[in-house]
């Protein structure tokens, strides 16, 4: 006789799955709407989990607090990022490499939060955090964070130790500064689009080697 157990466990245990992602889904998406359209300190769980008609504790399940839910987008974002880079051709520079990456991420970013977010809730929410105090301060945090990570990535990819040569922190700093700008400015526009910010992106990539090299003042 077969057994026919383990063919029925895992149709079950892949529609649990499925079921977990939909509420998480369903409450990342209602909770971002909320912080966007009367302000993330303003919203509490309860509000969001109305939304979403589930209890406190099915969203403790999901999210341990409300900034979780703002920055659980940027991880995915920043996951594709590192894995681009991860993937980028051994003979380019570490420069050229973390530019190709940065622009390939923002490419693909609408593939990459397909099955949780419109990539426009998306993109309001990363200008949610650049308005908000609290938020801005949790990012800045973060960014550090993933500043070191990258770090180790190029002085891995170069082999070198980024603990006893600088080239490797020194250029994710450039980068990233780079990154804080744009994202900064890109904020304070009234173009919300992926276009806009990779196109500022590029631009200001393009603008460091000339920063830093040349001299920006005509000689007589």
């Amino acid at each position: 006789m077969i057994d026919e157990r383990p063919a029925t466990a895992a149709p079950a245990a892949g529609l649990r799955e499925r079921k977990k992602r939909r509420t998480r889904g369903a409450l990342l998406r209602a909770a971002l709407l909320l912080f966007l359209s009367q302000g993330y300190e303003r919203t509490t769980v309860d509000e969001i989990t109305d939304a979403v008609h589930v209890s406190q504790r099915t969203f403790f399940r999901y999210f341990a607090n409300k900034e979780e839910i703002v920055f659980a987008l940027q991880e995915l974002v920043e996951s594709q990022f590192v894995t681009e880079l991860q993937a980028r051709p051994a003979a380019e520079g570490p420069f050229e490499a973390l530019r190709g990456a940065m622009l390939a991420a923002w490419d693909t970013v609408e593939v990459t939060l397909s099955e949780v977010v419109p990539v426009d809730l998306y993109m309001r929410s990363y200008r949610l955090i650049e308005s908000t105090p609290a938020l801005l301060a949790v990012h800045l945090r973060r960014s550090t964070e993933l500043e070191d990570r990258i770090a180790r990535l190029i002085g891995a990819r170069e082999g070198l130790d980024v603990d006893a040569d600088p080239r490797p922190r020194v250029a994710v700093a450039a980068f990233c500064g780079v990154m804080r700008v744009t994202g900064r400015l890109w904020g304070q526009g009234e173009d919300t689009s992926v276009e806009s910010i990779r196109k500022l992106t590029e631009t200001y990539l393009d603008g460091i080697g000339p920063a830093l090299t040349s001299t920006w003042r005509e000689r007589a």
